[in-house]
């Protein structure tokens, strides 16, 4: 049997690597940005979050367009503007245009995470599927990892608007690549009928759309407890998330007084651990567990819970004042919270209705990218207003709580819904109860 189906997991991982060196650049130039256009925390904050506004808003709207239009052409056009607004960003000449530069960005990468979540619906058996989502997102991690030294070089040498351009160049790169290799299962000819076959009797994704338009579909899942439950529990990860993501590196240089190279290998060692761990905690072992005869919803279940309150030691970053100390705590921290991301990501190929996996994924990443909105903002006018990160940690550390809750009592079961309409033809006028 030919393995046609993880040479499109590979794809879509270092489609995720690119997609992250871009968003992260922005973090890595915070301090050379403040001082080119002489921005407070506050405003270097608000900066940060630019790339969220559109991202968040738009997952929703894209998940349904993917579900109506397809992966392949809503990838391939927003792989073409988020190249644009890396160069956008790099001729920036106030915060104005850096603000749009982010916006573009966040415009272009909106439909990318959604789309992954989807294609691995269609390519991949549901015994396969969380070494699938984990091969992707993973990369995010890993990306931050190997970005945080090599932009922090690009920047050291040719300085932040310099970085910016790599990072499009890169882009521009994978644009040509992706769209020359991805096809969905059935028009893809490098794919055999055997291995189509092993992938449609191990229970993947229907390719098509649902009847019913975005907020109906959407509407109809919203009445159940588990969609909430997941909703809730992803967002309270993605606050530390994006913590990490938009405020490690000035957590680094500001508060531990560390260059902007020193910076960078300080900063990649906690995303090294998260990527680890991910793949082999949320992937492998999780497959494995499953394989074995364990319950798919108490194995996911345990290991969201228990990797949230794993990340509860970002506390200890907020009262140390050693560079190793406070790496050392958060690449716990990060590396516990990153396995819950995977598993999330997960569920929407599980519980959806045929056709609906992309409203889902919108749903579920809108939320992830509230927090992308809200966790810079807020972080930088802590550390405005307190001249420390102590406050800003002991706050993700509150929200965490909130999502531990959430998965321990409102993620029910990991079944099907059914399509909604089944649900109107059994009961037209009824309404579907919250499970």
């Amino acid at each position: 049997m030919k393995h046609r189906r993880w040479w499109i997991g590979v794809l879509i991982a270092v489609g995720v690597i690119v997609n992250y060196l871009d968003r992260s650049a922005t973090s890595m130039a915070t301090k050379p940005i403040e001082g080119t256009f002489h921005l407070t925390a506050g405003q270097m904050g608000i900066v940060l979050s630019a790339f969220s506004w559109s991202y968040a808003l738009l997952q929703i709207p894209v998940g349904a367009m993917l579900d109506k239009i397809g992966v392949k052409w809503v990838i391939r056009l927003g792989m073409v503007l988020w190249s644009i607004a890396c160069f956008v960003t790099a001729a920036a000449t106030g915060q104005g245009l850096l603000l749009l530069g982010r916006v573009l960005l966040g415009i272009g990468e909106a439909p990318y995470f959604p789309a992954a979540v989807k294609s691995v619906g269609y390519w991949f058996p549901v015994a396969e599927r969380a070494r699938a989502v984990s091969l992707y997102d993973a990369e995010s991690k890993l990306a931050s990892a190997i970005g945080a030294p090599l932009l922090a070089f690009a920047i050291t040498e040719w300085s932040w608007r310099g970085g910016f351009i790599a990072t499009g160049i890169l882009s521009i790169v994978y644009v040509f690549v992706y769209w020359a290799m991805y096809r969905d299962p059935r028009e893809d000819r490098r794919l055999s009928q055997e291995e189509l076959a092993y992938i449609e009797e191990g229970g993947s994704q229907e390719e098509g759309q649902a009847e019913g338009g975005l907020w109906r579909n959407l509407g109809h899942l919203l009445r159940y407890r588990k969609v909430w439950g997941v909703f809730i529990g992803f967002a309270a990860y993605a606050y530390s998330f994006w913590l990490f993501l938009s405020w490690l590196p000035g957590y680094l240089e500001n508060q531990m007084h560390m260059s902007v190279l020193k910076t960078g290998w300080f900063a990649a060692i906690p995303w090294l651990v998260g990527f680890a761990s991910e793949l082999f905690v949320a992937g492998f072992f999780i497959d494995w567990l499953v394989k074995r005869g364990r319950d798919p919803l108490r194995v996911r279940k345990a290991v969201l819970v228990v990797c949230l309150l794993l990340g509860l030691t970002v506390i200890g970053a907020a009262y140390t004042h050693s560079p190793g100390w406070a790496v050392f705590f958060i690449s716990i921290a990060l590396g516990a919270l990153v396995c819950t991301s995977s598993i999330a990501m997960s569920i929407p190929t599980f519980i959806a209705p045929k056709g609906t996996v992309g409203v889902l994924t919108g749903f579920l990443t809108f939320g992830n990218n509230a927090m992308g909105i809200l966790a810079p903002i807020v972080t930088g006018f802590i550390v405005q207003a307190t001249g420390s990160f102590m406050d800003a940690f002991l706050c993700a550390a509150v929200i965490l709580i909130i999502g531990v809750l959430s998965y321990a009592f409102l993620l029910t079961d990991l079944d099907r819904i059914p399509s909604p309409d089944i649900r109107s033809g059994a009961a037209p006028e009824a309404k579907v109860p919250i499970r």
